[in-house]
């Protein structure tokens, strides 16, 4: 049987890609210890809290983190690495779910649905009609892209559908990569944000990455842009999108992520007239939710197995896993 932990409860409806020779492990609910039985576990299934030296010293025989999802800043790679523990990520399970979000984040922020629906809401449209009603075509504009990974990707081939321009800014891609897709690369993120009307982040969270969205960089953006953000919250100087959205630099903002998470009850980004904040839930689907669990799960079996998995993030690891999991064997 293999001694997996799981952060999140999954039902009835996940029971065949789990299967009979797994043992659920999971702490009991509202008991004040959220670790509790992570001390046997072979490996534990991840979702957004934090996987860290604390937890790992707790968890002396696991042997394999599998993050549902694509982002993994929660986890501490480097304590993982030192404790023999494999980290692996779902990188194709929400990429569609999330992409899609994207873009509905864009359409709405550029129709002014927040706006229009509070409007509607208070009864405003026949008393007092908003003049004039701010909405823009988004066909024939120009997106640009910080980060043409597999959301990045799929959220530039549905834009370039509807007609719009797209540029993006990627270090570790190769021109002709983005060429290939119909994108025009550029060599620089300031380059980037001054000669775009749509930027959206689609990036990792790191030390190099956590507000590279600072009061400079939303300064360079064009006036009257848009802009997206469905990777994470650390990305962005709150203070400083909300001073750009009142200042007029920015049309709107469609958010899908915010910093700290949940956001707090008074952050004026929950209310402002020109925002939409939804709560990190654009990899939620059911169908997002069955790959993900799916390609960790399978990853999970190949590393208790002995077999190196696709997705694996800290690759030095390897070979100390191997040792490990020879030195538990009867």
């Amino acid at each position: 049987m293999h001694r997996i932990w799981f952060e999140w409860s999954y039902g009835p409806q996940f029971d065949d890609l789990i299967g009979e020779d797994v043992e659920r492990l999971a702490a009991p609910p509202d008991n004040g210890d959220r670790l509790q039985n992570i001390e046997k576990a072979q490996a534990a299934i991840a979702g957004g809290m934090p996987y860290d030296e604390a937890l790992m010293q707790r968890a002396p025989e696991l042997l394999i983190i599998a993050r549902t999802g694509i982002g993994y800043d929660k986890v501490d790679l480097y304590q993982a690495t030192r404790h023999g523990i494999a980290v692996v990520n779902t990188p194709d399970g929400p990429t569609l779910s999330t992409a899609e979000l994207a873009l509905t984040l864009l359409m709405s922020v550029a129709k002014s649905l927040p706006a229009v629906r509070e409007d509607m809401r208070r009864n405003l449209r026949d008393k007092k009609p908003r003049q004039p009603y701010r909405a823009v075509e988004l066909a024939g504009m120009q997106l640009g892209l910080v980060g043409l990974g597999r959301i990045g990707s799929h959220v530039a081939k549905v834009t370039l559908a509807m007609g719009m321009k797209v540029q993006a800014h990627d270090p570790f891609l190769a021109p002709e990569h983005m060429e290939n897709l119909g994108v025009t690369p550029v060599d620089s993120l300031e380059a980037l944000l001054s000669t775009s009307d749509v930027v959206s982040l689609h990036l990792p969270l790191n030390d190099s990455t956590r507000h590279v969205m600072n009061a400079e960089r939303f300064a360079q953006m064009k006036d009257d842009s848009i802009f997206i953000n469905v990777s994470r919250g650390g990305h962005v100087d709150e203070t400083a999108l909300l001073a750009a959205l009142d200042s007029g630099r920015l049309f709107g903002a469609g958010l899908d992520v915010s910093d700290p998470e949940p956001p707090l009850p008074d952050n004026p980004l929950l209310t402002h007239e020109r925002v939409i904040l939804t709560p990190h839930i654009a990899g939620s689907t059911p169908r997002a939710n069955y790959k993900m669990l799916d390609m960790a799960m399978t990853q999970v079996r190949q590393v208790l197995g002995g077999e190196r998995p696709p997705f694996l993030l800290n690759p030095d690891v390897w070979p100390k896993v191997l040792q490990r999991l020879e030195a538990s064997q009867p």
